[in-house]
C-alpha cells in the first residue's frame, strides 16, 4: 500500500487501484493502526475511476520535519573524506563510519522540500552540487518507521569540503530536499536485497547512472531512529534520509535543467527538476 498527497485529497494505492483516505494527514501518519486502517478502505471502498496524474501528486509531508543520516555507507565515507583532505577534517568522517553513535542532521522543513515533479534549487553560492538518492524512513511521533519514501539529499559538497562547519549551508536551503512520490506503508522491513538507482538526464539523454543495495547501509534503521528521538520529540512524527551508497564520480556538478530520477521498486520514481 502507498499513501499519496495530492492537493485535493490523500488516496492509497493497491494492485494498481486507487481509493480516497478520508483524514488529515499529520493524524492520518499518527495513526496507531494505520496499515490496518488503510486495508480497511482497499477491502472496504470504491476504486477511483483514474489514477491521479503525475502532476496531481505533493510531497508526502504535513508537518513533519525532515532529517538525514550521513556516512552510513563506505562509498559516502570515501567520498567525504576526499572532498574534505583539504581542510584537515578527512579524519571525521572515518571515525563517525565507526562509532557508535551516528552523524544525524536537520536537512529541511516542509517548506523547503520538492515534491514528485517540482524543481529543486540549486544553491548559487556553490560550485558542486550533488543529488543523494536516499530510502528515506516516515517515523511516527512515537518513534516508530511506519513506512517508507524516496529522499533526494542535494548537496553542496565544496561548502561541506572547505569547512564541515558549514554543513547547514551546504545542506539546508530553499527546495533543498525531494520526497516522493508516496509513501510505502508497512510494518515490515524492506527487505536488504532492495535497489536504490539513480539516473541524471541532461537535455533528455542520461549522463550519469548508478545503484546500491540497502543492505550497504552500515547502521541499522532503529539504531537511527533511537538516537534520532533522544531528548528529541517530534510532535507530528518525521522523515529521516539514511545516507547516499551512490557517488557521482570526480567533479561531476548538477546544473540548471538537469532532471533526476530515484527509483526504489517498490515505492516509484522520484523524479525532480534542477532550477
Amino acid at each position: 500500500m502507498i499513501l499519496y498527497r495530492t492537493r485535493q485529497q490523500i488516496l492509497v494505492e493497491h494492485a494498481r487501484r486507487w481509493y480516497a483516505v478520508p483524514g488529515e494527514w499529520d493524524a492520518l501518519f499518527n495513526r496507531r493502526d494505520l496499515a490496518a486502517f488503510l486495508r480497511g478502505i482497499i477491502k472496504r471502498g470504491k476504486p477511483l475511476r483514474r489514477a491521479p496524474a503525475p502532476a496531481e501528486l505533493l510531497a508526502p509531508i504535513g508537518n513533519q520535519e525532515v532529517w538525514a543520516a550521513g556516512v552510513t555507507y563506505s562509498r559516502s565515507r570515501t567520498a567525504r573524506m576526499s572532498e574534505s583532505k583539504q581542510a584537515g577534517a578527512s579524519d571525521f568522517y572515518d571515525r563517525i563510519y565507526h562509532a557508535a553513535r551516528p552523524e544525524l542532521f536537520f536537512k529541511a522543513t516542509p517548506h523547503r522540500t520538492a515534491g514528485p515533479g517540482a524543481a529543486m534549487h540549486l544553491r548559487r553560492d556553490s560550485r558542486w552540487i550533488v543529488p543523494e538518492p536516499e530510502l528515506t524512513l516516515a517515523i511516527d511521533k512515537r518513534g516508530r518507521i511506519i513506512g517508507y519514501t524516496i529522499g533526494n539529499d542535494l548537496s553542496c559538497r565544496d561548502l561541506e569540503g572547505e569547512n564541515p562547519l558549514y554543513l547547514p549551508q551546504a545542506k539546508t536551503f530553499n527546495a533543498c530536499a525531494g520526497l516522493g512520490p508516496g509513501i510505502l506503508v508497512s510494518p515490515k522491513p524492506l527487505p536488504r536485497t532492495t535497489i536504490i538507482g539513480l539516473d541524471i538526464r541532461r537535455r533528455g539523454r542520461s549522463i550519469y547512472k548508478g545503484s546500491t543495495r540497502i543492505s550497504e547501509i552500515r547502521k541499522p534503521f532503529r539504531v537511527l531512529v533511537e538516537y534520532l528521538f533522544r531528548d528529541n520529540t517530534f510532535p507530528t512524527g518525521c522523515l529521516l534520509m539514511t545516507g547516499t551508497g551512490v557517488v557521482p564520480a570526480g567533479r561531476f556538478c548538477l546544473r540548471r535543467g538537469d532532471e533526476v530520477r530515484i527509483t526504489v521498486a517498490p515505492i516509484g520514481t522520484l523524479v525532480n527538476h534542477m532550477s
